[in-house]
């Protein structure tokens, strides 16, 4: 995934963390371990730029639902009924089906409270992740535990930034994550955008996912939503905006203007009748486009290989086969990803200086012969469960299809206790 669109065979040479070299030669005697790769194609990790950790364990409780509806029905009264306890099996619960399936980086926004276990579980698992807290300061119709005012809100999120930032050796970071204009007040967008500008730091929001939601921004500021952050000053190239599903031309041109980058998730949208984001149309503008899975509460899954095959096939049917071709699903779950974390420097390619973020994924699984052309194999026929091997920086975290920190049976007991417990504690 270089500049140059390089497909090779040969070795990758990890040393401290990094990618040392590529080619063909002898490295077994030289480094402490060697891991066969032969037959198998080896990717940069992928990058999830839009997940909430913390709804993995809502996974099957809120079904079939349009957004507002499942918002205030189900998600947001789980999110209120969350502990540290069943926030980090929730987290250890996404973090292993993510790292099995070979993402390596995620953004994600948390619900209101405890993030620090969030912050820890992300920290014991290995995966590279920016952590926002949910901010929301304007959403009467929340239960109470999800209703902070915007000095809190904000004194919270500081807090956690200056507590994790650069942690666990920098692979974690923290962002700022205002939930969407419909539960903020304009007051705390506004003061997010300029904790953004002083700080540098990534806000990660959602904006125009529903027409429902497109309205009541709308009715409230005579504004669309694009231009409602605009108008609060959050519109920038730190601004990562979830879904963009409902954006005409003056919305495009906003966010191709600001560089701000949108994160599509076409499973959830499907999931929650949301309709088709114009990600050809966004691309073709120059706007940064990356690809999330969303949370396990409307998708139900976190395999970033469905979320490319369904990306290009939802702007063929849009458009026309090629509007979005597998290389440009393939670059979206990679470089894209990488520009919109702010790391393009450090991640989304294997080139010699970049982090050791790698996957194997095996070839010899019949769905995936003849295997004639590496980007469509891969975006079309590939599955989260073909990858083998999994690499975050340096550390190998699945080998031969196994976590090497976890026992999965123990993480998926925890998360099945803790869900049902939770489930109670919010009455469903």
């Amino acid at each position: 995934m270089n500049d140059n669109w390089d497909v090779v065979s040969g070795d990758v040479s990890i040393r401290d963390g990094v990618i040392a070299a590529i080619g063909n030669h002898d490295i077994a005697e030289s480094h402490d371990r060697t891991i066969d790769a032969r037959g198998g194609y080896v990717l940069p990790g992928l990058i999830q730029t839009h997940l909430h950790l913390c709804q993995t364990l809502f996974r099957g409780y809120a079904d079939d639902l349009p957004l507002m509806d499942w918002l205030r029905t189900r998600v947001w009264l789980m999110e209120a009924a969350h502990t540290p306890a069943s926030l980090r099996a929730a987290t250890r619960l996404a973090t292993t089906e993510l790292l099995l399936g070979g993402t390596t980086s995620v953004l994600t926004m948390e619900t209101v409270h405890d993030t620090d276990a969030v912050f820890e579980a992300a920290a014991d698992s290995g995966i590279r992740a920016t952590i926002g807290k949910c901010m929301m300061d304007a959403a009467a119709d929340a239960p109470a535990r999800l209703q902070e005012t915007a000095r809190a809100s904000l004194d919270e999120s500081r807090g956690l930034r200056e507590r994790w930032d650069g942690a666990a050796d920098g692979r974690l970071r923290a962002a700022f994550a205002p939930r969407f204009a419909v539960s903020c007040s304009r007051d705390l967008l506004e003061a997010v955008a300029s904790l953004s500008a002083e700080t540098r730091t990534i806000v990660h929001t959602h904006a125009s996912e529903s027409r429902e939601e497109v309205a009541i921004v709308r009715e409230r500021s005579g504004l669309s939503n694009v231009e409602y952050l605009a108008a609060v000053r959050l519109a920038t190239p730190r601004l990562c905006a979830a879904h963009c599903v409902w954006v005409g031309d003056r919305e495009q041109a906003l966010l191709a203007e600001h560089d701000v980058k949108v994160l599509h998730c076409p499973s959830s949208n499907l999931k929650l009748g949301s309709g088709l984001a114009p990600v050809a149309e966004l691309r073709q503008r120059g706007v940064t486009v990356s690809l999330g899975a969303d949370g396990a509460a409307c998708n139900n899954r976190l395999d970033m290989f469905e979320e490319m095959r369904l990306a290009a096939l939802l702007q063929a049917a849009r458009r026309s086969p090629g509007a979005l071709t597998a290389r440009d699903a393939l670059t979206m779950a990679t470089r894209s990803g990488a520009k919109t974390l702010g790391l393009e420097d450090e991640l989304g390619s294997i080139e010699p200086g970049k982090r050791a973020d790698v996957i194997v994924v095996d070839r010899a699984r019949l769905h995936l012969a003849p295997d004639h052309n590496p980007y469509s194999t891969l975006v079309y026929a590939a599955r989260g469960s073909d990858v083998r091997t999994t690499i975050v920086g340096g550390d190998v975290l699945v080998d031969e299809f196994a976590p090497t920190r976890v026992d999965p049976l123990e993480i998926a007991a925890q998360a099945r206790a803790e869900a049902k417990a939770l489930a109670g504690r919010a009455g469903l």
